[in-house]
């Protein structure tokens, strides 16, 4: 991967009602150029929409992937992969770090009613995790607008050791001091 390809690697903190979300533009090379902050709702539906601003707000045609760590931010705020694509245009790709069998059996205790049928709706309609090895550890990967093996060569491309990829393990740090700083 070029050294000047740049990724917005998006993750979040929460500790009350609200989450904070931290976007970072990171090159390859694991530069940081830019960052942005948003906020969403634990256990709402509006992570997609707020992770489609943060990226309007950036307004940085140079971005060329977006990475996104899981897809149920802040108690099952669960993140549309397919229109967060569409909206940013980019392809997305979602990261997370450990095996499970999925999120129903977790959306069904938290949830009942017109709650769960709208998380297993957007759950449903996500596309399906690819295990991946990067260095000596494994993570899982999502992916809408690239394929699989064109995910895992970013995912690489952006974790220089370890398992967490740059974008998303700067983002993680970020959103977690600015939610410090918030309360």
């Amino acid at each position: 991967m070029k050294q000047g390809v740049r990724a917005l690697g998006i993750a979040e903190s929460f500790r009350n009602e609200r989450s904070t979300l931290a976007g970072v533009v990171t090159r390859a090379s694991c530069v940081v150029d830019g960052f942005s902050f948003e906020t969403c709702t634990v256990g709402g539906l509006d992570a997609t929409e707020a992770l489609c601003t943060l990226y309007k707000r950036l307004d940085r045609e140079d971005v060329r992937y977006v990475m996104i760590s899981g897809i149920a931010l802040a108690w099952y705020n669960l993140v549309d992969l397919h229109r967060v694509h569409e909206e940013t245009g980019r392809p997305v790709i979602s990261v997370t770090y450990e095996a499970s069998d999925g999120l129903e059996q977790g959306l069904r205790d938290a949830f009942s009613g017109d709650e769960l049928a709208t998380r297993m709706a957007i759950y449903d309609a996500q596309p399906p995790r690819h295990e991946l090895s990067v260095g000596t550890e494994t993570v899982w990967v999502r992916s809408v607008g690239c394929s699989p093996e064109e995910a895992a060569e970013v995912v690489r491309g952006f974790t220089p050791e370890g398992g967490r990829p740059e974008p998303l393990r700067v983002a993680r740090l970020a959103a977690r001091a600015a939610d410090e700083w918030e309360n």
